[in-house]
């Protein structure tokens, strides 16, 4: 990390997991790019609340190439360089499979690619060879538990997490030599407004039992975690996938 103030693109970051992320960089002194694709005005909000100055906004839909290309040359336009990218945007779509009728499964498997894979993929890609000329940088990819249990109302959620921690692999081992440092973060359930209508619906003590803290994580929780792979986990950490699901799910 260069020995300057660092500049941080953040997606997904109107709310939720993405909007504590971006408060929590921006108090350990970064810079953000607060990353928002619809709700321009929950954007604008995260990003007047943050503590310091220069901060930005970018609309952009990441699961097109075009919007891809656009957050990140935007992003380098206002700060010059990225130091770190928090690849946190992503979708959740329910599509059981004996349930859901053909065009609909196809298009649960295009869109959840495309948002949660395919749009990191752009975007790391992007990030690394600018990172590269630069002299370093780090990335955090944010995953989930269900890349891993698997999620069988979601298969293409499970599938596209499961593809995104073997891309932060793949590119850890392409980019240490050039000190670019990946890392991915696994959380189970978080509780967030995008996760309200199922942790305290019909089935939300179901889902409550399945965490021996007795709770899920908070979204704080995950962005110190996030903070830490950004600024703070050394250089031999690359390629980890680390979990943050309250031993919900236990990997071997």
């Amino acid at each position: 990390m260069p020995n300057v103030r660092p500049h941080a693109l953040v997606t997904g970051a109107s709310r939720g997991i993405g909007a504590a992320i971006a408060r929590a960089l921006a108090a350990r002194g970064c810079r953000v790019a607060v990353h928002c694709n619809r709700r321009r005005d929950l954007g604008e909000e995260v990003r007047g609340g943050l503590p310091g100055d220069g901060h930005r906004l970018i609309e952009a839909d990441l699961a097109t190439e075009d919007g891809v290309d656009r957050a990140w040359s935007e992003t380098l336009g206002s700060f010059g360089r990225v130091d770190i990218l928090v690849n946190n945007a992503g979708v959740f779509t329910e599509h059981p499979p004996l349930a859901t009728p053909p065009d609909t499964w196809r298009e649960a498997w295009r869109s959840t690619l495309a948002a949660n894979l395919l749009g990191p993929a752009h975007l790391s890609h992007l990030a690394a060879r600018s990172m590269t000329a630069a002299g370093g940088g780090r990335i955090v990819n944010i995953s989930s538990r269900g890349a891993f249990r698997g999620e069988p109302d979601a298969p293409a959620y499970g599938a596209s997490k499961a593809g995104l921690n073997a891309l932060s692999q793949s590119l850890a081992k392409a980019l240490a030599p050039h000190k670019v440092t990946v890392l991915c973060i696994a959380p189970g359930w978080v509780e967030t407004d995008m996760a309200t209508e199922h942790l305290h619906g019909e089935k939300g003590t179901e889902l409550l039992a399945q965490h021996p803290l007795g709770r899920v994580a908070t979204a704080e929780e995950i962005a110190r975690t996030a903070v830490f792979c950004a600024l703070d986990a050394p250089e031999t950490m690359t390629g980890a996938v680390i979990d943050v699901n309250g031993a919900s799910y236990l990997r071997t």
